[in-house]
């Protein structure tokens, strides 16, 4: 995988520092070896269980609003603050 077997240990225990963090690539080969899911992955330990389960639930919807530029994201959030 490319990084030390205490870099791994680090992660799988939550020992890591600030900037230590593994990269989207990381995350992407690691995936692959473990044959996971690169979502679940990246979302572990750094996502509110409530809002985890909401993108389990529509990943399509989620990966859509990920590409939204920052335009088109104001827009719907101003949008949403009208709803309320």
């Amino acid at each position: 995988m490319g990084v030390s077997v205490s870099y791994i240990s680090k992660v799988e225990n939550g020992k890591l520092h600030f900037g230590d963090y593994p990269s989207a690539k990381f995350i992407h080969k690691l995936a692959a070896e473990l044959k996971a899911d690169e979502d679940e992955l990246l979302l572990a330990d750094k996502v509110p269980p409530a809002i985890r389960k909401r993108i389990r639930q529509r990943p399509d919807l989620f990966r859509l609003i990920a590409k939204m530029d920052n335009r088109v994201l104001d827009q719907l959030e101003s949008t949403l603050n009208l709803a309320d």
